[in-house]
Protein backbone atom coordinates (compact mmCIF):
# COMPACT_ATOMS: atom_id res chain seq x y z
CA UNK A 1 0.00 0.00 0.00
CA UNK A 2 2.82 2.39 0.88
CA UNK A 3 4.51 1.78 -2.49
CA UNK A 4 1.31 2.49 -4.42
CA UNK A 5 0.81 5.84 -2.63
CA UNK A 6 4.42 6.75 -3.34
CA UNK A 7 4.02 5.76 -7.02
CA UNK A 8 0.83 7.82 -7.30
CA UNK A 9 2.56 10.81 -5.72
CA UNK A 10 5.53 10.53 -8.10
CA UNK A 11 3.17 10.19 -11.08
CA UNK A 12 1.28 13.30 -9.97
CA UNK A 13 4.48 15.34 -9.60
CA UNK A 14 5.80 14.16 -12.97
CA UNK A 15 2.52 14.88 -14.76
CA UNK A 16 2.25 18.32 -13.10
CA UNK A 17 5.79 19.08 -14.29
CA UNK A 18 4.84 18.02 -17.79
CA UNK A 19 1.85 20.37 -17.74
CA UNK A 20 4.07 23.30 -16.78
CA UNK A 21 6.26 22.95 -19.86
CA UNK A 22 6.60 26.03 -22.05
CA UNK A 23 4.85 25.81 -25.42
CA UNK A 24 6.17 27.48 -28.58
CA UNK A 25 3.78 29.09 -31.05
CA UNK A 26 4.90 30.18 -34.53
CA UNK A 27 3.40 33.40 -35.87
CA UNK A 28 0.83 32.93 -38.63
CA UNK A 29 1.91 35.51 -41.23
CA UNK A 30 -1.52 35.34 -42.86
CA UNK A 31 -3.25 36.60 -39.70
CA UNK A 32 -0.63 38.79 -38.03
CA UNK A 33 -0.60 42.44 -38.98
CA UNK A 34 1.09 45.22 -37.03
CA UNK A 35 -0.60 48.50 -37.92
CA UNK A 36 0.07 52.11 -37.01
CA UNK A 37 -1.82 55.38 -36.96
CA UNK A 38 -0.79 59.02 -36.72
CA UNK A 39 -2.21 62.51 -37.21
CA UNK A 40 -1.77 63.89 -40.73
CA UNK A 41 -1.61 67.68 -40.37
CA UNK A 42 -4.51 67.47 -37.93
CA UNK A 43 -6.87 66.75 -40.83
CA UNK A 44 -7.19 63.01 -40.32
CA UNK A 45 -5.76 60.03 -38.50
CA UNK A 46 -3.98 57.97 -41.13
CA UNK A 47 -3.33 54.24 -40.78
CA UNK A 48 -1.07 51.72 -42.41
CA UNK A 49 0.06 48.20 -41.76
CA UNK A 50 2.87 45.76 -42.41
CA UNK A 51 2.01 42.68 -44.44
CA UNK A 52 4.92 40.41 -43.49
CA UNK A 53 5.69 39.43 -39.91
CA UNK A 54 7.50 36.40 -38.48
CA UNK A 55 8.50 35.15 -35.06
CA UNK A 56 7.57 33.05 -32.07
CA UNK A 57 5.66 33.29 -28.84
CA UNK A 58 6.58 31.01 -25.94
CA UNK A 59 4.06 30.53 -23.13
CA UNK A 60 3.96 28.49 -19.99
CA UNK A 61 0.29 28.63 -19.04
CA UNK A 62 0.83 27.01 -15.64
CA UNK A 63 3.83 29.11 -14.57
CA UNK A 64 2.25 32.20 -16.19
CA UNK A 65 5.41 33.18 -18.03
CA UNK A 66 6.16 33.85 -21.64
CA UNK A 67 8.25 35.55 -24.26
CA UNK A 68 7.66 37.20 -27.61
CA UNK A 69 10.19 37.53 -30.45
CA UNK A 70 8.86 39.22 -33.59
CA UNK A 71 10.45 40.50 -36.80
CA UNK A 72 8.56 42.86 -39.10
CA UNK A 73 9.53 43.29 -42.75
CA UNK A 74 9.40 47.07 -43.00
CA UNK A 75 9.42 46.85 -46.81
CA UNK A 76 5.96 45.29 -46.53
CA UNK A 77 4.44 48.61 -45.39
CA UNK A 78 0.98 49.05 -46.89
CA UNK A 79 -0.71 52.45 -46.80
CA UNK A 80 -3.03 51.80 -49.72
CA UNK A 81 -0.87 54.06 -51.91
CA UNK A 82 2.23 52.82 -53.77
CA UNK A 83 3.65 56.37 -53.79
CA UNK A 84 3.19 56.78 -50.02
CA UNK A 85 4.63 53.29 -49.40
CA UNK A 86 7.83 54.37 -51.20
CA UNK A 87 7.90 57.68 -49.32
CA UNK A 88 7.57 55.97 -45.92
CA UNK A 89 10.30 53.46 -46.82
CA UNK A 90 12.65 56.34 -47.65
CA UNK A 91 15.57 57.71 -45.66
CA UNK A 92 13.41 60.28 -43.81
CA UNK A 93 11.19 57.64 -42.24
CA UNK A 94 11.80 53.84 -42.18
CA UNK A 95 15.01 53.82 -44.29
CA UNK A 96 14.30 50.27 -45.46
CA UNK A 97 17.20 50.32 -47.95
CA UNK A 98 19.62 50.29 -44.99
CA UNK A 99 17.51 48.60 -42.29
CA UNK A 100 14.74 46.47 -43.77
CA UNK A 101 13.37 44.98 -40.55
CA UNK A 102 12.08 46.05 -37.15
CA UNK A 103 12.04 43.75 -34.12
CA UNK A 104 10.27 43.38 -30.83
CA UNK A 105 11.84 41.19 -28.14
CA UNK A 106 10.06 40.85 -24.82
CA UNK A 107 11.75 41.18 -21.45
CA UNK A 108 8.72 40.19 -19.36
CA UNK A 109 5.08 39.18 -19.66
CA UNK A 110 2.57 40.01 -16.91
CA UNK A 111 -0.49 37.79 -16.46
CA UNK A 112 -3.80 38.36 -14.71
CA UNK A 113 -5.38 34.98 -14.21
CA UNK A 114 -4.76 32.87 -17.30
CA UNK A 115 -4.25 35.76 -19.71
CA UNK A 116 -1.29 38.01 -20.48
CA UNK A 117 -2.14 41.69 -19.92
CA UNK A 118 1.14 43.47 -20.64
CA UNK A 119 4.32 42.60 -22.48
CA UNK A 120 7.42 44.69 -21.75
CA UNK A 121 10.20 44.58 -24.29
CA UNK A 122 12.52 46.32 -26.68
CA UNK A 123 11.26 47.69 -29.99
CA UNK A 124 13.98 48.30 -32.56
CA UNK A 125 13.18 50.46 -35.58
CA UNK A 126 15.86 51.92 -37.90
CA UNK A 127 18.46 50.30 -35.64
CA UNK A 128 17.29 52.33 -32.63
CA UNK A 129 16.18 50.24 -29.64
CA UNK A 130 13.66 51.63 -27.16
CA UNK A 131 11.73 50.02 -24.29
CA UNK A 132 7.97 49.75 -24.83
CA UNK A 133 5.04 48.16 -23.04
CA UNK A 134 2.40 46.45 -25.11
CA UNK A 135 -1.04 46.46 -23.49
CA UNK A 136 -2.86 43.25 -24.40
CA UNK A 137 -6.47 44.17 -25.13
CA UNK A 138 -7.69 40.67 -26.03
CA UNK A 139 -6.28 37.15 -25.78
CA UNK A 140 -7.55 33.73 -26.79
CA UNK A 141 -5.94 30.28 -26.44
CA UNK A 142 -7.77 27.29 -27.92
CA UNK A 143 -7.57 24.56 -30.52
CA UNK A 144 -7.64 26.14 -33.97
CA UNK A 145 -10.94 24.98 -35.54
CA UNK A 146 -9.43 24.38 -38.99
CA UNK A 147 -5.86 23.29 -38.21
CA UNK A 148 -6.80 21.15 -35.19
CA UNK A 149 -3.71 22.42 -33.32
CA UNK A 150 -3.37 24.58 -30.23
CA UNK A 151 -3.28 28.25 -31.20
CA UNK A 152 -3.21 31.66 -29.57
CA UNK A 153 -4.36 35.07 -30.69
CA UNK A 154 -4.04 38.51 -29.22
CA UNK A 155 -4.42 42.19 -29.88
CA UNK A 156 -1.99 44.58 -28.25
CA UNK A 157 -1.28 48.30 -28.44
CA UNK A 158 1.39 50.84 -27.53
CA UNK A 159 2.33 54.40 -28.42
CA UNK A 160 5.77 55.60 -29.55
CA UNK A 161 7.29 58.81 -30.84
CA UNK A 162 8.64 58.71 -34.39
CA UNK A 163 11.40 61.11 -33.40
CA UNK A 164 12.69 58.62 -30.79
CA UNK A 165 13.56 56.31 -33.69
CA UNK A 166 15.10 58.97 -35.94
CA UNK A 167 11.98 59.21 -38.12
CA UNK A 168 10.51 62.52 -36.95
CA UNK A 169 10.56 64.48 -40.21
CA UNK A 170 7.66 66.94 -40.59
CA UNK A 171 6.75 66.74 -36.88
CA UNK A 172 4.67 68.25 -35.37
CA UNK A 173 2.59 68.74 -38.55
CA UNK A 174 2.69 65.03 -39.25
CA UNK A 175 2.13 63.64 -35.77
CA UNK A 176 5.14 62.51 -33.78
CA UNK A 177 2.92 60.23 -31.66
CA UNK A 178 2.27 56.93 -33.41
CA UNK A 179 -0.15 54.35 -32.06
CA UNK A 180 0.90 50.81 -32.86
CA UNK A 181 -1.73 48.07 -32.84
CA UNK A 182 -0.76 44.46 -33.30
CA UNK A 183 -3.11 41.65 -34.24
CA UNK A 184 -1.21 38.38 -33.78
CA UNK A 185 -2.15 34.75 -34.29
CA UNK A 186 0.25 31.87 -33.73
CA UNK A 187 0.04 28.09 -34.09
CA UNK A 188 1.72 25.62 -31.74
CA UNK A 189 4.97 24.28 -33.14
Amino acid sequence: MHKSIYAALVATVVSASALAAPETFVIDNNHTFPSYSYSHFGYTVQTGRFNSTSGKVVMDKVAKTGSVDVTIDMKSVDTGSALLNQHIQGEDFLDTAKIPTATFKSTSVKFEGDKPVTVDGTLTIRGVAKPVTLKVTSFQAMVHPMMKKDAIGANATTMVKRSDFGAGKFAPYVGDDVTINIAIEAIKE
